[in-house]
C-alpha cells in the first residue's frame, strides 16, 4: 500500500466522481493498484481556471475494469472517506514545492509532475495535510519538521495513516463541511439571500447536506448548500426543493404559501456559489426531489 496523487479537474472528460470513482487508462494500472487500501490526494492542475491545486483526499478501496469503456479502469473510493481540504494547497507555494519528491538531483521539477497518477511520499502527504487544514477549525496531531510525532512516533507511513483515521470522526468532518460550504456561499443563505452575523461574529447560517449523510450523502461541496434556520428546516422536511437549474420549488403542502413566497429571494432561484465547480450537482438535487420533496 502507498499514498498517491490523482490529477482530476472538475470539467474532466473522464467518468470521474471523486467521492465515488476515478477512471484511468491501463498505463497507470500498477500505480493505482499500489494505492489500494491507502489514501490518495486529488490535485487540480494550474491550467484549469481557478485551479484548486491539492484539494481533497480519499481512500482507494479497489480497482476494477471499467464495465463500459474498453481498456479503462476504475479506482473505487471507499464510501465516506472523501474529504475536501479547508485550504486548497498550491503546487508551488510561498515555501517552495509541496511535493518535494518531484525534485530531481539538480533540484528541478522532474517529468513525473506531469503524470496523472503518481506516488506520494509520507513526508509530502503530511506536508500537504498541514497546509490543508486550519488549526482553528481542525486540530491535527502534532508533527515535527522531520515528519514525526513528539512521543514515540511510529514510522512515517503509520503516522500519516493515523492522521487519516482522525479525519474519520463525524465531528471533524462536520466542521470541515461547514467551513467549505459557508465559504463557497459567502456565509449567505442560498434561499433567502440573507447574510446575518450574530453578536459573536458567527454567521447565522448552516451547511446543509442535499442528500443526507444518513442516506449515504457524501461530504462534498456539490452535496452542500448554505441555509438559514427556517430554510434548512423546510428543506430537510421537503417543503422546499430545487430544480437542476436551482429554481426554488415550493411544496403544495405548505400551509402559508404567501409568507413562504415572501421569504424566498426575489430571483426565485437559489443563489449559487461563484465557482461553477461548487454548484449543487443535479444527481443530489434529483435525489432530494425524489426522496424528500413533498409535491
Amino acid at each position: 500500500m502507498a499514498f498517491g496523487v490523482f490529477i482530476h479537474r472538475w470539467d474532466s472528460r473522464y467518468n470521474d466522481r471523486p467521492e465515488e470513482q476515478y477512471q484511468f487508462p491501463s498505463t497507470y494500472l500498477r500505480r493505482v493498484e499500489a494505492c489500494v487500501g491507502d489514501s490518495i490526494i486529488y490535485y487540480e492542475p494550474s491550467k484549469v481556471k481557478d485551479a484548486r491545486g491539492y484539494y481533497a483526499m480519499a481512500k482507494v478501496q479497489q480497482v476494477v475494469p471499467d464495465p463500459v469503456t474498453p481498456d479503462m479502469y476504475l479506482a473505487l473510493i471507499e464510501p465516506g472517506t472523501y474529504l475536501p481540504f479547508v485550504n486548497p494547497v498550491p503546487f508551488n507555494g510561498p515555501h517552495g514545492l509541496v511535493e518535494q519528491a518531484l525534485l530531481n538531483e539538480e533540484g528541478k521539477i522532474s517529468g513525473r509532475a506531469q503524470s496523472a497518477v503518481r506516488p506520494l511520499s509520507p513526508a509530502d502527504f503530511n506536508r500537504i495535510l498541514d497546509l490543508a487544514f486550519d488549526a482553528n477549525e481542525v486540530v491535527l496531531p502534532r508533527v515535527d519538521e522531520n515528519g514525526f510525532q513528539e512521543e514515540q512516533a511510529p514510522f512515517e507511513f503509520e503516522q500519516a495513516r493515523d492522521r487519516v483515521s482522525y479525519f474519520g470522526s463525524r465531528i471533524v468532518r462536520d466542521r470541515i463541511f461547514r467551513r467549505i460550504v459557508l465559504r463557497a456561499y459567502d456565509e449567505r443563505c442560498a434561499i433567502t439571500g440573507l447574510k446575518l452575523i450574530n453578536g459573536g461574529g458567527r454567521a447565522e447560517v448552516s451547511a446543509a447536506h442535499i442528500r443526507p449523510v444518513e442516506a449515504n450523502g457524501p461530504d462534498i461541496i456539490n452535496n452542500g448548500i448554505a441555509l438559514s434556520g427556517t430554510a434548512h428546516w423546510m428543506f430537510d422536511r421537503g417543503l422546499i426543493s430545487l430544480s437542476d437549474d436551482l429554481e426554488i420549488l415550493v411544496s403544495r403542502q405548505v400551509n402559508d404559501l404567501d409568507s413562504v413566497q415572501g421569504f424566498i429571494n426575489r430571483s426565485r432561484c437559489a443563489l449559487p456559489p461563484r465557482r461553477p465547480s461548487e454548484r449543487p450537482h443535479p444527481r443530489f438535487l434529483q435525489w432530494h426531489r425524489e426522496h424528500c420533496f413533498k409535491q
